[in-house]
């Protein structure tokens, strides 16, 4: 297991990481391998928008307690959610009590479902952002890493215009990172190689 492997202080990570054990794990086994499932898909941009204004080593914290709150990020659940469970998940001291950012949630598995409808599955509709298959970058430095790109940005439109809430294009590119879309460990990273080499033809 990397955790076990990567866990001496020596491994070389990208610089965002903390030393923290949650972020680390993060870091090591999640952010940037490709996500193809359309509820961990839908998870991953709820929290996204969430962390807005906040660090993700906060969500991640609380990632626990949203599955929990937000039935495993099932949409079809989501998005029947009423003024009732919104009034409970705004007293529910185990998420970021935002109501706009509750109500996005919400809107936003409405939306997916629509797009599931005509698209067969979100996945497919999200991954043609990118061709499809992963854009492996080559960023020798953090500072490298752009805020956004060309792809989130015509992503940020396309689900606005399909009535998605906090999906701006900076959200939208670390959405991207986060589920392997785009491939930014930087090249100094134990992980750039190991994904590099998966996603390679």
């Amino acid at each position: 297991m990397h955790s076990e492997v990567h866990s001496e202080s020596s491994t070389k990570r990208c610089s965002w990481v903390s030393p923290d054990r949650l972020y680390i794990d993060y870091h090591d086994h999640e952010w940037g391998v490709p996500v193809y499932n359309d509820r961990l898909l839908f998870e991953f941009l709820i929290l996204e928008g969430a962390q807005a204004g906040l660090s993700w080593h906060t969500i991640l914290k609380k990632r626990a307690h949203y599955r929990a709150a937000f039935d495993d990020f099932d949409p079809n659940k989501v998005a029947g959610y009423n003024e009732v469970k919104i009034e409970s998940l705004m007293s529910d001291a185990g998420i970021v009590r935002n109501r706009q950012k509750i109500l996005a949630a919400i809107a936003n598995a409405r939306s997916l479902l629509h797009i599931q409808d005509e698209f067969n599955s979100f996945r497919d509709y999200i991954w043609a952002f990118v061709g499809g298959k992963p854009m492996i970058h080559h960023f020798a430095e953090s500072s490298d890493v752009p805020a956004l790109s060309a792809e989130s940005t015509a992503m940020s439109h396309d689900l606005q215009r399909r009535g998605f809430k906090f999906v701006g294009p900076t959200i939208c590119y670390a959405f991207m990172q986060a589920t392997g879309m785009v491939m930014d460990h930087t090249t100094d990273c134990f992980r750039y190689d190991e994904l590099a080499r998966r996603m390679l033809p």
